[in-house]
């Protein structure tokens, strides 16, 4: 089974399989978070201005990415979720209440680390205008955010209310557009240009095959340290570092449709470490590296108000599958954040490279991994 969604974006920018780069697994259609039944994804990118720093003014290199668990139809029912912070120096909200509760209630935004707050009190505008609840008065929304001051007029506020509204209303399934899009349009990974990224796994279990997805804003790491598929690309491309040094976070978000209990989905969230560590980085202090898991099963139970509900789980013994399912898609999903991504130029006339295709593929050849 191939895809062409597997080596491209909408937009024709090509993903790590286009260039033919050999991630291991098998992918979903779109191997991307929405290939979990239900999962949408929209955007709203900023891009103005170019030039010195004018705060309040730009350059503005920045946005907002909104995940919907359910979709727009099903938003109004929960998921069973379980969350993992690797290094805690970021934010996500509503981790307290998805702790105790074992559920998340509400959708997804992630942005830069200013305007974080601002998303999360819009979603709560969002749910109330578009008359989505979850049979209660009150919500505590996800939102997450990853540092983008080097390119960005961070402290202008340019992401607004009307921004996050949009990104919501305009969620959607299908094939992504990853890179410098929606939240990661100002972010930055191993000194290369990054951003959002997506990916998926199929994972066969007694016969059932069950679907995994990961989304993650990709914003951390150390030039010296990038490793691609075992090869030490970093190492070889030291010219053209904006940072140069370990600096940023990653925000990882997993979807699946197969039906686990929230401290098993605490568990799948405990296992994206190991797909960052695969890329090479160690978890810096200054890293805010946060991770939700969800699961779209037993909506019914979700849903009900019942006080007795019966739901289905997967024993412990039968997930090791999608623990590698997290770490593979985790991989190639800040892979293909940085393939399917631009040199930009931002504030003060930063600029961060894109990463060079055809040196990559060189050092791939050079250390027979193509």
């Amino acid at each position: 089974m191939t895809s062409i969604h597997w080596k491209k974006t909408p937009l024709g920018r090509l993903r790590g399989r286009g260039l033919g780069l050999p991630f291991p697994g098998e992918p979903g259609k779109f191997n991307a978070i929405t290939d979990v039944t239900g999962v949408e994804v929209g955007v709203t990118t900023l891009v103005a201005g170019e030039g010195n720093l004018v705060r309040g003014k730009g350059p503005i290199r920045t946005g907002v990415t909104a995940i919907l668990p359910r979709g727009r139809a099903g938003s109004h029912v929960p998921c069973a979720a379980g969350s993992y912070s690797f290094n805690g120096n970021g934010e996500m909200t509503g981790l307290v209440w998805i702790e105790e509760a074992g559920e998340l209630q509400t959708p997804i935004t992630i942005t830069n680390t200013h305007s974080c707050g601002m998303t999360r009190d819009a979603t709560i505008r969002w749910m109330v205008e578009r008359k989505v609840g979850t049979g209660q008065d009150w919500g505590l929304p996800v939102a997450a955010e990853t540092y983008d001051g080097d390119l960005n007029d961070i402290n202008g506020f340019h992401v607004t209310a009307e921004h996050a509204i949009a990104a919501l209303d305009g969620a959607r399934g299908g094939a992504l557009e990853m890179g410098s899009v929606g939240g990661g349009t100002g972010m930055i990974t191993y000194d290369f240009k990054a951003g959002n990224g997506s990916a998926s796994r199929v994972v066969e279990i007694e016969g059932q095959r069950y679907t995994l997805g990961v989304f993650v804003q990709s914003n951390f790491g150390r030039r010296q340290d990038f490793t691609l598929l075992g090869v030490p690309v970093g190492a070889h491309i030291l010219h053209d570092q904006l940072r140069g040094k370990d600096q940023g976070s990653i925000i990882a978000i997993v979807a699946t449709d197969a039906p686990l209990q929230p401290h098993q989905l605490k568990r799948l969230a405990r296992r994206v470490p190991v797909g960052l560590a695969r890329t090479g980085t160690v978890g810096n202090n200054s890293s805010g590296d946060i991770f939700l898991a969800f699961s779209t099963a037993n909506a019914a139970a979700h849903e009900s108000r019942a006080a007795l509900r019966h739901a289905d789980y997967l024993g412990n013994g039968a997930i090791d599958g999608l623990f590698r399912a997290v770490a593979e898609a985790t991989e190639e999903a800040v892979i293909d954040s940085m393939v399917a991504n631009e040199t930009m130029t931002g504030r003060d006339g930063n600029r961060s490279i894109a990463l060079p295709h055809a040196d990559v593929l060189e050092l791939m050849r050079q250390y027979r991994r193509m």
